[in-house]
């Protein structure tokens, strides 16, 4: 039956973009019966896969499986349904072109901005990192095959950006003073440096700390929603994390990885006092560096001790710019369950801007 809105046309064509990358998983590519379009794109996409891991070393199958098994587990009918249900989604009379500077520190890291320009009915002027610039216009093709009005609305620029009437902007803490200057002018949302964080009780089943092990190490830990930093009640064995991060073990095998690993291991034996290198700990897969910073290198979580809960209660919200998200079954506001951080929902916003509501005020925009 033909979608008759626009509403339902949007949707369907979500629907059917997570099914298609149902299909890719981190440890099996498997091609289904019924998906629309696989004639045309299954055998690319294994291709467009292949050749992005030739290109970014991190992007291995396995990452980009996760990935696409992560947007296909948030783009089923319900979920999509959820999502757009408080929005009116009429097309704009003017649609406005809406650049979009994307990140590449892991995979797909910039769809969900592109799919909520599209459902808003605008126009994606996009620059992709050169670290992720194979998967999004394989998916772009997809979608225009499934919702043909979406042909040729998608642009992609290199350079320098202009002519745009609004802009979504993610980078690191540096390249956002940039975009702060040089996009003042236009509607903004500018994404800066956080981090993922949990806190311990010390209570954690060996399933929810398994949860946390997939928090921090999944794509490497280089996500923004990858916890780096932990608090534990004082006297906590962190040898119970250690345990639960060996699922992970054949990340040692990963060379890029490893010599991250190592290296940060050096800086941190050479370059720090005798207290701090006493507080190392080691379990040849991943270190904990007891610090008060969030950003941790990657192969290295951060840990603080704590004696009381409301202290860290207390840090959490002082800090709360630098948080993307918090992981831990105690009653911290805003917390999520342990394994879930780097499966967000259509509607967990980055920074907890509402991207949604930002397009759709600019259709007014002059």
């Amino acid at each position: 039956m033909t979608a008759h809105t626009y509403k339902e046309r949007v949707k369907n064509a979500l629907i059917e973009l997570g099914k298609f990358l149902s299909q890719f998983g981190p440890s099996t590519i498997e091609k289904k019966e019924g998906i629309r379009g696989n004639d045309l794109f299954f055998e690319p996409m294994k291709m467009v896969i292949e050749r992005a891991g030739e290109k970014n070393p991190w992007f291995t199958p396995r990452q980009i499986g996760l990935a696409m098994q992560n947007w296909a587990r948030a783009l089923t009918p319900e979920k999509v349904e959820k999502w757009l249900e408080k929005y009116p989604l009429d097309p704009p009379a003017r649609p406005k072109k809406v650049g979009i500077i994307m990140a590449g520190n892991i995979p797909l890291v910039g769809l969900h901005d592109l799919l909520s320009v599209l459902a808003s009915g605008h126009k994606p002027l996009v620059k992709m990192s050169s670290q992720d610039n194979m998967l999004i216009p394989m998916i772009v093709k997809y979608l225009e095959h499934v919702n043909p009005e979406w042909k040729g609305r998608t642009e992609f620029r290199e350079g320098l950006m202009k002519d745009m009437d609004a802009v979504i902007a993610t980078g690191s803490d540096n390249s956002a003073r940039y975009f702060e200057y040089y996009f003042d002018k236009y509607p903004h949302i500018i994404r800066k440096n956080r981090n993922g964080v949990a806190v311990l009780t010390g209570e954690e089943t060996p399933e929810e700390l398994e949860g946390l092990a997939a928090d921090m190490l999944d794509y490497y830990g280089l996500g923004c929603r990858n916890v780096s930093k932990i608090y534990v009640p004082r006297g906590y064995d962190l040898n119970n994390i250690f345990q639960a991060s060996l699922r992970y073990s054949d990340y040692v095998n990963d060379q890029k990885y490893m010599n991250n690993y190592r290296y940060n291991k050096a800086l941190f034996v050479m370059g720090t006092d005798e207290e701090s290198r006493r507080s190392l700990r080691d379990n040849g897969l991943i270190l904990f560096k007891k610090d008060p910073g969030y950003a941790s290198p990657v192969g290295t979580v951060f840990y603080e001790y704590y004696d009381d809960l409301e202290d860290v209660k207390k840090i959490l919200e002082h800090d709360k710019d630098k948080i993307q998200v918090i992981v831990s079954k105690a009653d911290v506001p805003g917390a999520i369950p342990f394994g879930t951080t780097q499966q967000p929902e259509l509607w967990d916003y980055a920074d907890g801007v509402d991207t949604m509501a930002f397009l759709q005020g600019i259709n007014d925009y002059d």
